[in-house]
């Protein structure tokens, strides 16, 4: 399955790459990790021709107003799309008000729930989130921390990949991909990446 994943920043570039001819079709799945507006997400998964699926970023606070058309939110679920397992949990470490957070506290009881009903039904091949697991491509300042509980998951579920966004790759020194000591492929999709699964 061509999966083509985004967050973050409406990259002008990768819409005008979709709307080529060569490129009609050639995405199997559009999975947003959240920070991007929902005209976005509609714009990228229509020219794609691929279903969304895609969770909330800390800034993506009008979605519950606004439902997105034509995506899967997978805030706590876990949806299977071409024989892949794929599970989710939005939101970043809550650092001030207005924003889509969560303490260490609350995202642990989430992670718990999702973990129990992964593992009950099959596991997982993919986990989207919006922030990486902690001390796994994050950064040590409180906004862009990541979770602690992310790293039990990985653990315990051992999924293929993770995707995340939040840490920007041009805050510097950031790896796109990365390997989790679970075996996990760590993926930023910062911006849009590519890739086969």
């Amino acid at each position: 399955m061509r999966i083509l994943a985004i967050a973050d920043v409406e990259d002008s570039l990768l819409l005008e790459r979709l709307k080529r001819p060569d490129r009609a079709s050639r995405y199997d799945l559009v999975i947003s990790c959240g920070d991007l507006g929902m005209s976005y997400l509609d714009c990228v998964a229509t020219l794609a021709n691929a279903p969304l699926l895609y969770v909330r970023g800390n800034h993506d606070v009008g979605y519950e107003d606004d439902p997105h058309l034509g995506g899967t939110d997978l805030d706590g679920r876990v949806e299977r799309i071409g024989g892949l397992r794929i599970a989710g949990l939005e939101g970043s470490l809550d650092y001030r008000e207005g924003i889509v957070g969560y303490s260490q506290a609350e995202m642990r009881h989430k992670a718990v729930s999702l973990g129990l009903r992964a593992y009950l039904t099959g596991g997982i091949d993919v986990l989207v989130t919006h922030t990486p697991p902690r001390g796994h491509g994050d950064l040590p300042d409180g906004p862009h921390q990541g979770f602690d509980a992310f790293n039990g998951l990985l653990d315990w579920l051992h999924p293929k990949v993770m995707l995340h966004g939040h840490v920007h790759l041009d805050y510097g020194m950031i790896e796109r991909v990365r390997m989790h000591p679970s075996d996990t492929r760590l993926i930023n999709a910062f911006g849009w990446h590519e890739f086969e699964l």
